[in-house]
């Protein structure tokens, strides 16, 4: 099973010191994240897609290119690519252009992302948001799996003897997540194609988590891409670790109550009984999420949100040293002692993708 973690990418005032790191510094933090995460032997580092302040994350692929360069083992991808406001036939060209620098250690989530005023931004109506993500979808397939493509839909201009360069690697496309918190449709066109199916739960009750799994696994199956429970699926978190729980109660507070999301609103208190925000003692943290799979079954990839809320970047690299050596150790072995035969533990690497189309 994959652990990691993602980034926001805010740019937060600490509530304790009252500094704001700068977009460079913010960015460059970034960096330091993703590298860190990748010296201490997490799986997965993962970047938002935002284009609108407090966050500066606007060029995913620029980001992660660099990161290519500068890690060794770890997975890059994103927590989201907005597949509505990106013309699919630049997402196709500039993922495949990272899945070569790469040699193919990357992935993407498709998602229609958070923020309304995105859609005018880019030309778009947020009325056709959905619409967007399934016609998108199909174009981006199809630039990816076709080397000249003619095409019409509804949503774009027509596209006619078009070859998207650079091909992908090795033949074979990136392996593709459809995030979505609360849209089922997002859920079918995800197991409609056998692609994975990422639910970013950090604001949501596990018992809606478990429907848009569920649903998505139904699906899965019914598509015949194979059993629901072979289905592959990956969940967000939060955590803030302390060795002593109080001392992790406290020191996260100011932060929890002024963050640009969710500060201001409900008490950390209610918002950790019923979201899987968990801040407290590593075995706390590894009680909390081993117990995911009764909610949504066997999974491949769970991810952290890291370094939100003004967090300095010492406690966030302190934060990725006790969950790959306290944390993660433990709950990859609790979750792979139970995870039945035939359930994939991972999702497909590059590898696997390459070795399925030969056979």
């Amino acid at each position: 099973m994959q652990f990691g973690v993602f980034s926001v990418s805010d740019v937060t005032t600490d509530p304790t010191t009252g500094e704001t790191p700068d977009d460079t510094e913010r960015v460059r933090s970034m960096i330091t994240i993703a590298q860190h995460a990748d010296e201490a032997g997490l799986d997965v580092f993962a970047t938002g897609e935002h284009h609108n302040p407090p966050f500066v994350a606007s060029s995913p692929t620029t980001l992660l290119g660099y990161l290519a360069a500068s890690t060794r083992n770890i997975i890059l991808s994103t927590s989201t690519t907005l597949i509505t406001t990106n013309d699919p036939v630049k997402i196709a060209e500039d993922y495949a252009m990272l899945q070569i620098l790469s040699n193919g250690r990357m992935d993407l989530m498709m998602g229609r992302g958070n923020t309304g005023p995105v859609y005018p931004w880019f030309g778009k109506d947020i009325r056709q948001g959905i619409p967007l993500a399934i016609e998108n979808y199909a174009l981006l397939r199809r630039l990816w799996d076709e080397d000249v493509v003619d095409w019409e839909g509804k949503l774009r201009t027509p596209l006619h003897g078009f070859t998207s360069v650079p091909r992908p690697l090795d033949g074979v496309p990136p392996f593709v997540w459809h995030g979505s918190i609360r849209s089922p449709e997002i859920a079918e066109q995800a197991a409609y194609y056998g692609d994975g199916f990422f639910h970013n739960n950090i604001f949501w009750p596990m018992s809606h988590t478990r429907q848009m799994v569920e649903f998505y696994r139904q699906r899965f199956e019914h598509y015949e891409h194979g059993r629901a429970d072979q289905a592959i699926v990956g969940l967000g978190g939060q955590a803030f670790i302390r060795k002593n729980s109080q001392d992790a109660w406290n020191e996260f507070r100011p932060y929890f109550d002024n963050a640009p999301v969710y500060g201001h609103g409900p008490s950390m208190e209610d918002f950790t009984a019923s979201t899987p925000l968990t801040v407290g003692s590593p075995q706390q943290v590894i009680d909390r999420y081993a117990s995911m799979r009764e909610d949504v079954g066997d999974y491949q990839r769970q991810l952290f949100l890291i370094d939100h809320a003004g967090l300095p970047l010492k406690t966030v690299l302190e934060q990725i040293d006790i969950l790959a050596e306290e944390v993660v150790p433990v709950l990859r072995k609790e979750m792979e002692a139970k995870r039945p035969e035939g359930v994939p533990a991972d999702p497909p690497s590059h590898a696997d993708r390459v070795a399925a189309l030969a056979s």
